[in-house]
């Protein structure tokens, strides 16, 4: 999993304002229909789609199963794919009300988009009751989804996701081991300890290779510039007792049943005053607030058996430093802030996020051909198209006994990580499906591999309250107006928010700009924020 929202991770990121089925008539992948075809000439429908996608993940037109799905359902999409600057670009998009039949990618268009461009995107209720029996399978067998995709109006603008494989967090933190051992060094357990790791590995040729200078103490992904997301040092809140959940992205966590914002929180700035410590010394990476998330991810892949980087957070070993040097890191518990607290220690709770997702995929109001959108669309939700969205194509990367079950193969280079070879061959994450709990499949060694990498954080994990302090955003639907507040006021904060981040960790200041900075939050509208998701946590948890 390649979140920048990061992505992911892009995004994969975050809530919506905060923040496998079986057709009757399809199920065999491999038959031709020409359902959504122009029945005079039997030529294919045209459509238009823009796709947001990981910088990883190859031309839509190299994929298979992709070509496969467009045909059998009758229409031919010409595809915009965005990797990059898509909320910029979406702010133009959207106030031309000239938009694509279909846009594709994980809260693409958000709740609040809805909110603010009415009448823009097209209602599927009746289209998924005609057209959509494998959309109609996901809402029978797993009724949250409907939860997630249906407004307070009763209108669906957008279809989930639901993939269940994904663990409850989609951060891990590593340590290069063999570093440690090369210096005589212990794993540390506090920040303080943390410190002290971080300057042996930058002053003493932690790596071995002569040279006392090539060694990255500390790097993460990079923020962007909307909001926060995952393989970030926001998880140190967790040091502190705060849980993240897939609205953090903005800020928001509750605490024992209280909806706050952490970006005004003195915890908040205890972390940020702590990273300054750290890029003050020279230990964090001058590229991380420039960086692009593939640099980040090649950075860690070192020279060789050489590694360049000592501390880290990913979603897999591999995924993250490649597999000549995985083999060299340590998976790591928590942090605590100090050795002597007494508050739990938590960290990131991101089942639903990784498990769910919020409008993957909507549909203009202008398309002239309703219908055969939604057949392809719905193609989407087939069992084994599906299991290609989130894999990549059958027989190149996922291979099908032939007993009614299937096994994710190895990447076809030997050299690649299997997370690569998903996120380069497929639209992983970030593509609309439904993942059954029936589906007979063996996981590859990544995903194999990734429930012992959480072992040291599973404490942490079952310690979380999620009655008291998990914020549920994804299941939860703001009013219109309501909607539209929260969204113009979290691009006010994140506006103020993420400045400050990225200049007080690298510049400092946050101690003697701290009361002006709170000042300037209360005009960004959240407290009226923090008000409205209240009333609504509250009434979500009364039912």
């Amino acid at each position: 999993m390649k979140k920048a929202v990061a992505g992911l991770l892009s995004f994969c990121l975050v809530a919506t304002t905060i923040i496998a089925g079986c057709s009757s008539n399809n199920t065999d992948n491999n038959s031709g229909t020409n359902a959504g075809t122009d029945g005079a000439s039997g030529s294919k429908v045209k459509l238009t789609a823009i796709i947001t996608k990981h910088p990883l993940t190859q031309e839509l037109s190299k994929m298979k199963w992709l070509q496969d799905a467009e045909d059998r359902a009758g229409v031919d999409i010409e595809w915009q794919e965005v990797t990059a600057d898509w909320d910029q670009k979406k702010g133009a998009l959207l106030a031309s009300g000239d938009v694509p039949d279909l846009i594709v990618g994980p809260n693409a268009i958000t709740d609040a988009d809805f909110a603010q461009f009415p009448g823009l995107f097209q209602d599927l209720t009746e289209l998924v009751e005609k057209n959509a029996p494998n959309v109609q399978t996901m809402f029978s067998e797993k009724p949250e989804t409907k939860v997630i995709a249906t407004q307070l109006d009763d209108k669906i603008y957008g279809l989930p996701k639901y993939q269940r494989f994904w663990p409850g967090t989609a951060t891990r933190q590593f340590i290069n081991q063999k570093w440690l051992d090369n210096l005589g060094l212990q794993m540390p357990t506090t920040w303080d300890e943390l410190y002290d790791v971080l300057i042996a590995f930058k002053e003493k040729d932690a790596n071995g290779n002569g040279d006392p200078n090539d060694e990255i103490p500390m790097d993460f992904a990079p923020t962007g510039t909307v909001a926060f997301g995952f393989f970030m040092p926001t998880v140190l809140l967790g040091s502190l007792g705060i849980t993240l959940t897939d609205a953090s992205g903005f800020g928001y966590f509750v605490e024992d049943g209280k909806v706050k914002n952490f970006l005004v929180d003195d915890r908040y700035k205890q972390v940020v005053t702590f990273l300054n410590k750290l890029y003050s010394a020279g230990l964090i990476s001058k590229e991380a607030f420039t960086q692009d998330y593939t640099k980040y991810q090649s950075v860690a892949r070192g020279n060789g058996d050489t590694a360049a980087v000592g501390f880290t957070w990913g979603w897999e070993i591999t995924d993250r430093v490649g597999n000549t040097l995985a083999p060299q890191y340590s998976f790591m518990s928590p942090l605590k802030a100090t050795a002597n607290q007494t508050e739990q220690v938590s960290w990131d709770y991101d089942f639903n996020a990784l498990n769910y997702g919020t409008n993957m995929v909507t549909m203009s109001a202008s398309t002239k051909n309703k219908e055969a959108a939604m057949k392809f669309i719905n193609e989407l939700y087939d069992p084994k198209v599906s299991m290609q969205v989130l894999f990549g194509s059958l027989g190149t990367n996922i291979e099908d006994k032939g007993d009614g079950s299937y096994a994710i193969l190895p990447p076809a280079d030997a050299a690649m990580d299997p997370g690569t070879w998903k996120w380069t061959s497929s639209w992983a994450d970030n593509g609309p499906m439904y993942i059954s709990d029936s589906l007979d499949l063996t996981l590859g060694t990544d995903m194999q591999s990734v429930g012992k990498q959480t072992e040291p954080l599973q404490a942490a994990l079952d310690a979380v309250d999620k009655e008291n302090d998990v914020l549920p955003s994804m299941f939860i639907k703001y009013s219109t107006a309501d909607n539209s507040t929260l969204g113009i006021n979290n691009t006010n904060l994140m506006n103020l928010a993420l400045a400050k981040w990225a200049q007080w960790i690298t510049a400092g200041g946050i101690e003697s700009e701290w009361d002006a900075y709170l000042s300037n939050v209360k005009k960004t509208g959240l407290e009226d924020n923090l008000v409205i998701m209240q009333k609504y946590y509250d009434e979500y948890m009364s039912k």
